[in-house]
């Protein structure tokens, strides 16, 4: 038993039940050990939470400062965090309260922060911004159209929206009912995320620096 596929069985809970069923007790039980045998690896289940968070935090490739503008490369970052975090919307909310609990997550967030003051802002402004960007970030994950609890598309869950949305007075609803496809379904998963990513950027390249 290693440490790296414990936390593999609990991103696995956390994907198919949410992250309330992810214990020690349940993640043992996986493995077909007692709950003590993972106390050599974790303290308790706020330390799997930690476990799993770094290993998402991970898999973000943060690129080397380079000569493009300041936009481009953060566009580049926060598309390289949506692309770990968007397989695993159950366990993507874990980042608010531990970014900066592990090393990658540091490492993240100081890019972040360094690419924002390159942009002018003050570091108090540039602080508050990449925390904005960060909720904005896990919203987008856990909100794209079409699924309700799980890293693939609930189709009947996303059926039945659409189902309601149609049936709601056109009169009343005109664009709510032209567009019940559009926010039951994801028709390109790629062309969402890159459109959620190109919006937050745009706002933080309109955004004045300021200055009091």
């Amino acid at each position: 038993m290693n440490r790296d596929d414990l936390i593999a069985t609990a991103l696995a809970i956390a994907d198919g039940e949410g992250l309330d069923a992810v214990t020690i007790r349940r993640v043992a039980q996986q493995h077909d050990v007692t709950a003590m045998a993972l106390y050599r690896h974790f303290p308790d289940k706020d330390g799997i939470f930690d476990a799993v968070i770094e290993r998402l935090l991970g898999q973000v490739h943060i690129p080397d400062p380079d000569a493009r503008p300041w936009d481009e490369q953060l566009r580049e970052l926060l598309s390289g965090l949506v692309a770990a975090l968007r397989p695993h919307p159950n366990a993507a909310t874990l980042v608010f309260s531990r970014i900066l609990a592990s090393t990658p997550g540091r490492d993240i967030t100081e890019r972040t922060l360094a690419l924002l003051c390159d942009s002018g802002m003050p570091v108090e402004q540039a602080a508050e911004t990449a925390g904005q960007t960060l909720s904005s970030l896990v919203a987008l994950v856990i909100a794209e159209p079409g699924r309700t609890n799980g890293p693939e598309p609930d189709e009947a869950a996303a059926q039945a929206k659409k189902e309601l949305l149609l049936a709601l007075p056109a009169d009343r609803y005109p664009h709510l009912v032209a567009a019940a496809d559009a926010l039951s379904h994801c028709a390109s998963q790629e062309t969402y995320y890159r459109r959620g990513v190109d919006l937050i950027v745009t706002g933080m390249r309109g955004a004045p620096a300021r200055t009091a």
